[in-house]
């Protein structure tokens, strides 16, 4: 099977059925010998009729105890022989399917690692969802026809030759019988494709719903939106399972038919053969010989069927992985050098100016328009903001991503040892990783953990609370110590207390680089440099915090509810964070 760190090689993607092509072109000495493996275990099932009816005619019928004897010998070492190659078959293509299974795992987990953040505005979650949980196991299934597949084809033949040593009746009903059979299902294989396309798209809208329902399942709470949304959801649902009842109604139909039509061939075939018997034409032991091939003809019959099946499902879920694979990451044919020297970054939509070298927060009655300023400004959505004098557009985008760094409050994390996590893939010390935890005030999760550093998180830091969960993510950004770091709500799930340590630590950790956060927390407010007030996506007011709480009504009720400076100048809402975010929902 693929290595781990093996590459996968280039697939073909021009359409489902050449991409499965392809997962077998990868593996043609294993697929081959499934295919070996596979037809000689059916071809051998059908030598246990024809020895068999030896049996019956030179040992049983005349009375020759050795012939008997030495037939049913030749009888024992071939099922003997045919247990082996059945086994080896099973394991073999067992290993055809695990390859192909981890091998379009890799290119497409390499496919959604290369379109980067254009993923997401290019294939939705669903989609990406529904192709990991559901079509690699389909496709790596369809790779059946390669082993059995082929194998009940050479067994077809083979049975149709022995048949015809018998009678040329018997092989002419065998050879035109079991086409007609392939006949009547065909149809229902291409039925099966359209029926099957359907349901795997409306899967993949539902799986996007689910996961957008559970993100923002806080919010729509709040709004009294969450009946109104579980309402859509249910009649959706409704939809996919009707679409899967008649899924189902198509693959009932194929797996009856290929039961049953076989069986139904095998008593016409029987009948046909006792005449034969009846009327002298054929011996008792080849009469047994023609049942015996019959009924194991019912094998190859059902696994062209069951092959059919699985292929038109197999290249149903390949075209989904092949049009994944077929995105293209934006062009860039940005030429121009990032600015050589610390540079004010501008957004000309909103006004946002940042200077170099300072912390300037960004905070606003619409959290969305603050979050805009913030993808345009880390070059993530069109725009014509512009670093030193020059559009972002124009520059490279290697070199934006190097030196800008866009931190969100819900970005990924994968499982691994904490010390991974927060390295991200850097090679990073223990000293270096346990410093940006401490500026992210995480110190205690490390202490909190059975093995500190070492100590296992669960994909999504599922095995950490809400406020843990950022805190790492804040971590991850402050030891990749980009020149520009961007961060949305670096603070939203925290407590007061928590979240003054953070903002204390953050702009100790990131003094003389530049830093913009998007946040309404007055305890991150104080500690800015600048602070720009945005109202409609645009700068309404720009100064320190308490200057604006002064000159500013409306910022002032979005940050402190409204709250008067105290004596000191500092503001009501500074002592609780979580209150000042409540203004904002």
């Amino acid at each position: 099977m693929i290595d781990a760190y093996e590459d996968p090689g280039t697939p073909d993607c021009r359409g489902g059925a050449r991409y499965l092509w392809w997962l077998v072109l990868r593996q043609p000495g294993r697929c081959a010998a499934g295919a070996v493996f596979g037809s000689a275990w059916m071809v051998l099932l059908a030598a246990t009729p024809y020895l068999m009816s030896r049996a019956v005619d030179d040992g049983l019928e005349p009375g020759d105890t050795g012939a008997l004897a030495g037939w049913t010998g030749a009888l024992f070492a071939v099922g003997a022989f045919n247990a082996w190659l059945s086994v080896m078959r099973h394991r073999t293509m067992t290993r055809v399917r695990m390859d192909a299974n981890f091998r379009t795992v890799k290119v497409v987990v390499g496919q959604t690692v290369r379109l980067g953040a254009s993923l997401s505005r290019r294939a939705g979650a669903g989609e990406v969802v529904t192709i990991g949980v559901g079509d690699v196991q389909v496709i790596a299934g369809s790779l059946t026809v390669v082993g059995p597949g082929v194998g009940a084809v050479v067994a077809y033949g083979v049975v149709a030759g022995l048949l015809l040593s018998v009678s040329p009746l018997l092989a002419g009903v065998v050879l035109l019988g079991v086409p007609v059979i392939l006949l009547v299902v065909g149809p229902l294989a291409g039925r099966l494709q359209g029926r099957e396309t359907e349901y795997r798209e409306r899967q993949g809208v539902l799986t996007a719903r689910i996961g957008d329902l559970a993100g923002g399942l806080r919010v729509l709470s709040g709004l009294g939106g969450k009946g109104l949304v579980a309402d859509a959801f249910r009649r959706d649902s409704r939809r996919l399972r009707e679409q899967g009842y008649r899924v189902g109604a198509v693959t009932s139909w194929m797996q009856a038919l290929g039961a049953g039509l076989p069986v139904l061939f095998l008593a016409g075939v029987t009948w046909i053969a006792a005449r034969l018997a009846a009327q002298g034409q054929i011996t008792v032991g080849e009469l047994v010989s023609v049942y015996g091939y019959v009924s194991v003809l019912v094998w190859p019959v059902a696994f062209l069927i069951e092959c059919g099946y699985l292929l038109s499902r197999g290249v149903v879920a390949a075209r989904r992985v092949a049009a994944l694979l077929r995105l293209e990451p934006p062009a860039d044919a940005a030429t121009a050098d990032a600015p050589a020297e610390p540079s004010v970054l501008y957004d000309p939509e909103s006004g946002v100016r940042v200077a170099p070298g300072r912390l300037t927060a960004l905070t606003a009655a619409r959290p969305a328009d603050a979050l805009a300023v913030v993808d345009r400004l880390g070059r993530y959505a069109p725009s014509a903001a512009t670093w030193g004098g020059t559009r972002l557009d124009e520059i490279a985008l290697a070199q934006v991503r190097e030196r800008i760094v866009v931190a969100d409050h819900e970005a990924d994390l994968f499982a691994g040892p904490l010390r991974e996590v927060v390295a991200g893939g850097r090679e990073s010390t223990d000293e270096e990783v346990s410093r940006a935890l401490h500026a992210a005030a995480a110190d205690d999760i490390v202490q909190g953990l059975p093995d500190g550093l070492d100590s296992v998180v669960s994909a999504q830091g599922r095995s950490l609370s809400g406020g843990q969960r950022q805190r790492v993510r804040l971590a991850r950004a402050l030891l990749a110590d980009p020149e520009v770091l961007l961060a949305v709500e670096p603070t939203s799930a925290l407590d007061a207390h928590t979240e003054a340590t953070v903002a204390d630590r953050l702009r100790e950790a990131r003094r003389g680089r530049t830093t913009v956060l998007t946040t309404s927390s007055p305890l991150v407010l104080d500690r800015a440099d600048q602070v720009h007030f945005l109202v409609d996506g645009k700068v309404a007011a720009t100064g320190g915090h308490r200057a604006l709480l002064a000159a500013e009504p409306g910022y002032r009720a979005l940050v402190a509810r409204d709250a008067e400076p105290d004596d000191d100048g500092d503001a009501a809402g500074n002592t609780d964070g979580d209150a000042a975010r409540e203004a904002v929902g």
